[in-house]
């Protein structure tokens, strides 16, 4: 699976947007279920579920060794601040109809867009990304010129 494209989509008065149906059959499961994920400000990422997990339980599995084998004693208010953040970073949610997404409302003013705006759905090879548009513009200025050099770095 290599997730490409760049769509505008309008949040509705509910919360809801639609999909595009070819990345949202990318990333849900038989069920409907998406992962959402508080990315980046003005972004949120949508993960299929047994993706999104494999991730997780990767990381958390690195961080209970280190915990266990006392490499994280100076390091527990980081050890905390990773908790928390851990707690609100995503949340399980079912597309309707297949392709049509309510973004929670924990997730609505990390997003920063309100109902009637739109958003910038933005396939991202293992994900799908949710953009506020002037964050989006701000990446694609940022990282546009490194394109060329990024993209010979990682197919080489």
């Amino acid at each position: 699976m290599f997730i490409t494209g760049e769509f505008r989509r309008t949040v509705d008065d509910r919360f809801r947007l639609m999909l595009p149906p070819e990345l949202a059959s990318l990333i849900s499961d038989d069920d409907c279920e998406v992962i959402a994920a508080k990315e980046r400000a003005g972004c949120i990422s949508l993960w299929r579920p047994a993706d999104w997990q494999k991730r997780l339980d990767s990381g958390i599995s690195l961080l209970k060794a280190k915990i266990e084998s006392g490499r994280m004693e100076q390091r527990w208010s980081d050890v905390q601040r990773l908790g928390r953040l851990l707690s609100t970073r995503h949340q399980s949610m079912k597309l309707a109809n297949r392709s049509r997404l309510l973004i929670p409302e924990g997730f609505r003013s990390f997003l920063g867009v309100d109902a009637g705006k739109e958003v910038v759905v933005v396939g991202a090879v293992i994900c799908v990304e949710i953009w506020q548009p002037d964050a989006w513009n701000a990446v694609l200025k940022d990282e546009m010129p490194e394109f060329g050099e990024l993209f010979k770095d990682l197919t080489q």
